[in-house]
């Protein structure tokens, strides 16, 4: 039976299950299903100032949208990550105090010497004479630590270091929050803030890590989840085979009736979804390469096909071309007839994840058949998907 993310969220929600660890492939909805589920948990009533993270912490895209890059070019400045005004990083920086935590946290995952430093409050001179009240703790900026008290200018660090870094900060916090309310006495805390916390949704962590430290931050992750009190819940999404394999094995979901609680969510072409329960780990039950065709396959059938399909139809051409011994997926494209450029540029036009919806049109009914040609190509001219298919 199919459900909306909202009735999903719901599902979730009524769970008693301290651990819920959900699969789900990219461009299937799961950064929504964060924001549904904390809607359905904190919803804004009017007149009530209650903020959300009182009941639900969420770390998602959403989390990373707070942060944009100043280059200052035009003031040929140093580059540094703006934190937009939010009540949460407020939360954790000036109220808790967790700046020492963050580097911390953040150079074990990176690198020693990169050091992120937080701005003072500062006052800054406009053009036109007027000033602008810069507060404390709302940008940082990126140096390497040379010794001797020397250090590099701060630059631009790159975009799976950024996501590192604000990772760093919800995992601080995660901390905080599991060593307040592992004691027992409300009374006894350092603070009353996380009193009335229930949940905990964490989606695809900094999956731009290399997959030694992807494996240490999912273990970390799993002790925190075992060290916390009954009283928080824990749902966690991915998209990554190895983080999944690591929860599940850490946490011993395998130990449990049935797997419970491990689930796989799957989009269908008419916008619905499915949650259903996963036995054994992502590397024995998810069949990844197998799922993505039938998705292609049923979004064609049903003239379906949308931009997020040219995302899972590069994922499929790369899953082929690695399995393969290829460096590159568009090798994979000498067996299609037509332009090889053009389809590549296709592809990439509408799976390029920094491009927003706006800027790209729907695909046009060529550009629909185009996802019928190149995914033809793959199942006709690659014995390993007759293969692969035989073994299901």
């Amino acid at each position: 039976m199919t459900k909306t993310l909202e009735e999903i969220a719901a599902q979730l929600r009524d769970s008693n299950k301290k651990v819920q660890l959900i699969y789900a492939f990219n461009g299937t909805g799961k950064t929504r299903l964060s924001r549904a589920m904390k809607n359905l948990i904190a919803p804004r009533i009017e007149g009530d100032d209650t903020p959300a993270r009182n009941k639900i912490l969420y770390y998602s895209a959403f989390t990373e949208d707070l942060f944009y890059w100043d280059n200052d070019l035009k003031g040929d400045g140093l580059p540094k990550l703006v934190i937009q005004p939010n009540s949460f990083t407020d939360w954790i920086l000036v109220d808790q105090g967790q700046e020492v935590n963050i580097t911390r946290v953040f150079q074990h995952y990176s690198k020693a010497a990169l050091t992120p430093t937080f701005n003072q409050a500062y006052t800054l001179d406009n053009e036109d004479g007027s000033k602008t009240s810069v507060k404390a703790f709302s940008e940082v900026t990126f140096t390497i630590e040379a010794g001797d008290d020397a250090r590099t200018d701060a630059f631009k660090i790159s975009k799976g270091e950024e996501s590192n870094f604000i990772w760093s900060i919800f995992y601080t916090l995660l901390e905080t929050v599991v060593a307040e309310l592992s004691i027992g006495e409300p009374d006894q805390r350092g603070t009353d803030q996380f009193n009335a916390l229930e949940y905990v949704f964490v989606d695809d962590p900094v999956s731009s890590l290399d997959e030694n430290h992807l494996i240490e931050l999912a273990v970390n992750l799993a002790n925190l989840i075992k060290k916390a009190p009954a009283q928080l819940r824990f749902v966690i999404t991915t998209h990554n085979p190895l983080f999944y394999n690591v929860l599940h094995n850490e946490l011993d979901l395998k130990k449990k009736p049935a797997n419970d609680g491990c689930y796989l969510l799957e989009r269908h072409a008419d916008g619905s979804f499915t949650l259903n329960t996963k036995y054994g780990d992502a590397n024995k039950s998810f069949t990844y390469h197998l799922h993505l065709r039938h998705m292609l396959e049923e979004a064609l059938e049903k003239d379906k096909v949308e931009r997020y399909h040219f995302t899972l139809l590069r994922n499929l051409y790369e899953k082929t071309a690695g399995f393969l011994g290829h460096d590159k997926w568009g090798d994979l494209l000498n067996t299609a007839e037509g332009n090889k450029e053009a389809y590549v540029r296709l592809i990439n036009t509408f799976s390029h994840s920094s491009l927003s919806t706006e800027q790209i049109a729907d695909p046009t009914p060529q550009q629909k058949q185009t996802v019928k040609h190149l995914l033809d190509n793959l199942i006709d001219n690659y014995g390993y998907w007759k293969q692969e298919a035989q073994n299901v």
